[in-house]
This record gives C-alpha cells, structure tokens and sequence, in this order.
C-alpha cells in the first residue's frame, strides 16, 4: 500500500470536497485525514490516501480532472516517520492581535526543539469593544529531555510584552 498526500488549493466553491473525494475512491483509495478549509477565499489543505501502489497513476489521472476545474492539487509520498517522544501538549493563546505574536511565539518554541505538530490561529472580535483578538491553538511535541513546565515558564516570560494569555495542557493525542 502506498500512502500519500494530496495538497490542495483554489477557487472556492461548492462541490470540491466531492470533487477530491470521487478522484480518490476512482482510483481505489481510501481517504485516511484531511484538513481542508477557507482562508483568504481559497479553498486549501491537505488530504492523507492509502491506496495499492497500482492505483497511484489511477489517482494522477483523476486529479487531473479535478485539476482541470480549477483545483490545483499536487502528490506527494508520506513518509513514515519514527514513533514521536516526548511528551504532547495543547497550547492556547489569546491577546489583542499585533504583528509579531506568531514569530515570537514560535521563536521560543524553536529554541526549545519543541516540535509543533498541529497548529491553527484566527482572528475574532473582542466581545465588548469589537477589536481584532487573535487566537492560536496549537499541538506540541516536547523533547524528552524538557516538560511542560519549563515551556510554560518560557512562554510566560513573553507574555507580558505581547499582552497574551497563555495555557499549556496535557494533550488527548499521545
């Protein structure tokens, strides 16, 4: 079996979704996760197959239809990567939006060998003024050497200076 990655990206509308979904059952292939979404009026995102090493010329040639309507959609093999360590941990963070907050949020991150393994920000409106806050929720890997409480200790020293509220919980996916 091979297992692949379909990314994903073009006009949205409605039908797409399908569109993708009939090239990978044409082509004898199961659709394992996705992440599939609008931003910035695009549909965008990621779709993990597993399908028989004889149906990948299937699944090019069905893409290609899809492809043709509008949908760039590009494969790529998935690698199999070796069993995470570390602990996993939720990240939340919320603050009144500014330049800056995710690169200096990933920027300790980093200097920690945190590895980021799901990650998501948006923006919303502060309930009693309206202003932008923004959002980031992210899953971490943390390096078996380093726990949770030293990431919080970490992120805590850049909260002030970014007006952001921060939590680190334990994570449901192990």
């Amino acid at each position: 079996m091979a297992t692949l990655i379909l990314s994903v990206m073009g006009s949205d509308r409605p039908g797409l979704t399908q569109a993708l979904a009939g090239a990978v059952l044409a082509s004898g292939g199961n659709w394992l996760e996705s992440h599939l979404s609008r931003l910035g009026g695009l549909y965008v995102g990621s779709v993990l197959v597993e399908l028989a090493a004889d149906g990948i010329e299937r699944l090019r040639a069905a893409v290609q239809a899809v492809d043709a309507d509008g949908l760039e959609v590009r494969i790529t093999p998935a690698v199999e990567a070796p069993g995470a360590a570390g602990d996993a941990v939720h990240f939340s963070l919320v603050g009144q939006d500014q330049p800056g907050i995710v690169h200096q949020v990933t920027a300790i991150l980093s200097a920690l060998a945190v590895n980021i393994e799901d990650f998501e920000t948006r923006i919303s409106a502060e309930p009693h003024s309206g202003a932008p806050l923004f959002h980031m929720e992210a899953r971490l890997r943390l390096p078996p050497t380093l726990g949770p409480a030293q990431v919080q200790a970490a992120l805590e020293d850049i909260s002030g200076e970014i007006m952001v509220d921060i939590a680190l919980t334990p994570s449901e996916v192990a």
